[in-house]
């Protein structure tokens, strides 16, 4: 039984291999970027140090998770794991940034 010749061809161009590759890496460049730029972000209104030091620790730190939104990107089973499992923290990071940026 083919199961090929009877999927519709938009279903089989969703299939392929390389957009899976083409959304990891999309993942893993922009939400990899979002997820440290919101980690710097935070660190630097959170932390209780003098504020430059505070944006030290955070530019520092978000080099760090730069690089292991990217891992993570490759190291999930799927792609929509990957682009939750990076989006997820980066807006919880920025909505806690945005609150903390009101606060008096």
């Amino acid at each position: 039984m083919n199961t090929r010749a009877s999927t519709p061809p938009v279903v089989r161009f969703w299939q392929q291999p390389w957009l899976g590759v083409l959304s990891r890496s999309l993942a893993a460049i922009f939400g990899g970027y979002g997820l440290a730029a919101s980690t710097s972000a935070l660190m630097a209104l959170a932390l209780p140090m003098a504020r430059s030091q505070a944006v030290l620790t955070g530019m520092l730190t978000a080099i760090v998770v730069c690089a292991c939104a990217a891992l993570w990107a490759f190291a999930v089973r799927s792609a929509l794991k990957a682009w939750v499992g990076i989006a997820a923290p980066a807006i919880v990071m920025a909505l806690a940034t945005w609150l903390l940026r009101g606060a008096p």
